[in-house]
Parts: structure tokens; C-alpha cells; sequence
């Protein structure tokens, strides 16, 4: 069977990493949500003030349902917010609204990883909706063997935007901490926290580009089994 053969067991450390990440960015933000930052700053405040410091006045921050739905739109140039984080004063709103603020620093400075990623999300998005699909067929209508060839490739693209989002988002908190500490936006007792919330977000990241090479690294072990029989 495509979805149940030995070659599964590659995806378990993926899973298991998966598992830890999820748990630690839950309890590091719960945890420092319930702790409110001295400055008494909201994470709306707090990327406005750190775009105006930048001349980032046209970059608009706005709130966005859901929970952990932050992000930035380099097409609109647009900050999103969860509505936690836009109104919240707490250690983990001022970080991941510093983490947001720092991909539109990213965008304004021209920084290439960010670029790069940016100009695989077509393929990446093909990659990830049809390779699995063009796999399949291959695999189970053997006239049309050559799809699995291209399922893998598309698929690699994929695989391949998950790891250009690794340096990015290190970078993106990286800068949030540095900002952070530069504004006075959070004291010197005050950053651990911060760093805690963003170390646990990044590790969403490096678990979800392993898994994305080890579901790549699967398809490739199912196509060379297959050729060879």
C-alpha cells in the first residue's frame, strides 16, 4: 500500500518533533500570555513603534481573527495580528508582534532569504497541492508511470520553501529580540520570556521542514522500489 509500507517509519521522528514543537509553543505562550510586560505597551503598539522608528509609516498593522494567526503580507504590506496579540500586553503579544514587524523589516531591506522564499510560493503551493496527487497516479496506474518522476520533483519544491523558511524566521526573531531590547520595549528580566515564546515558534518551523524532507526522502525510496521490481 502507497500509505502504509516500512518506508513509514522515516516520518516518526517528524511526527514526534511535531508533537514536542506543538507542545512547547502551547505552554510557552500560555504561559508568558499571563505575564504582562512592564511597559504596559499592547503588540499593536509595539510593531507601530517599532515601524515608525524604521520609517515604516505606510505598513499598516491591523487585527485578524483566530488564535496564532499573526503574519505578514508582503503583497499589501500589511501586519496581522490575532486579536490576543494586537490588544495584549503580555510578554508573548510584544514578541510575536516584534516577530511579525521583523519580516516587514525584512521586506523593506530587500533581505534575500525573504525574497527567495517569497518567489517560490507559486511552485511551493504546487508542489505540496499535486506532487502527492501525480505520485499517487503514478504509482497506482503504471501507463502512467512518469508521474511519479514529476510528483517527486514538484514536491521537491515544496520540500525546498520549507527550508528557505527556516533562516527567515530565525532572522525575523532574531531582530525582534534586538528591537525589543534597543526600544526599551521590554526589560532586560523580561527578554528570557520573549526569547522562550519565539525559540518555541521557531521549532514549529524546523519541525515541519523535517518533515517535509522525509516525506520527500519516502517518495523517492517508494519510486526506487518500485522501479526495481
Amino acid at each position: 500500500m502507497f500509505f502504509w509500507d516500512p518506508t513509514m517509519v522515516l516520518l516518526i521522528p517528524a511526527i514526534l518533533l511535531s508533537l514536542y514543537a506543538q507542545f512547547k509553543i502551547s505552554s510557552a505562550y500560555n504561559r508568558y500570555s499571563k505575564v504582562r510586560a512592564q511597559s504596559g505597551l499592547t503588540g499593536a503598539q509595539v510593531a507601530r513603534g517599532i515601524l515608525n522608528s524604521n520609517g515604516l509609516y505606510d505598513v499598516r498593522v491591523e487585527p485578524v481573527g483566530g488564535r496564532l494567526s499573526d503574519h505578514y503580507d508582503p503583497r499589501t504590506r500589511i501586519i496581522r495580528l490575532s486579536e490576543d496579540v494586537f490588544y495584549g500586553s503580555s510578554l508573548s503579544s510584544i514578541a510575536v508582534a516584534a516577530h511579525e514587524t521583523g519580516h516587514a523589516l525584512q521586506h523593506a531591506s530587500g533581505y534575500f532569504p525573504m525574497q527567495l522564499r517569497s518567489s517560490f510560493v507559486p511552485v511551493a503551493n504546487i508542489g505540496s497541492g499535486a506532487g502527492p496527487i501525480l505520485i499517487m497516479i503514478g504509482l497506482f496506474m503504471p501507463t502512467y508511470g512518469w508521474l511519479l518522476e514529476l510528483g517527486i520533483f514538484a514536491f521537491a519544491f515544496a520540500v525546498l520553501f520549507q527550508v528557505i523558511t527556516l533562516p527567515v524566521e530565525y532572522n525575523a526573531s532574531s531582530r525582534a529580540l534586538s528591537l525589543l531590547q534597543e526600544g526599551r520595549m521590554l526589560g532586560s528580566e523580561e527578554i528570557g520570556g520573549a526569547r522562550s515564546v519565539l525559540n518555541a515558534a521557531a521549532l514549529t518551523y524546523v519541525a515541519a521542514a523535517l518533515a517535509a524532507i522525509l516525506q520527500l526522502l519516502r517518495f523517492m525510496l517508494i519510486a526506487r522500489g518500485r522501479s526495481d521490481d
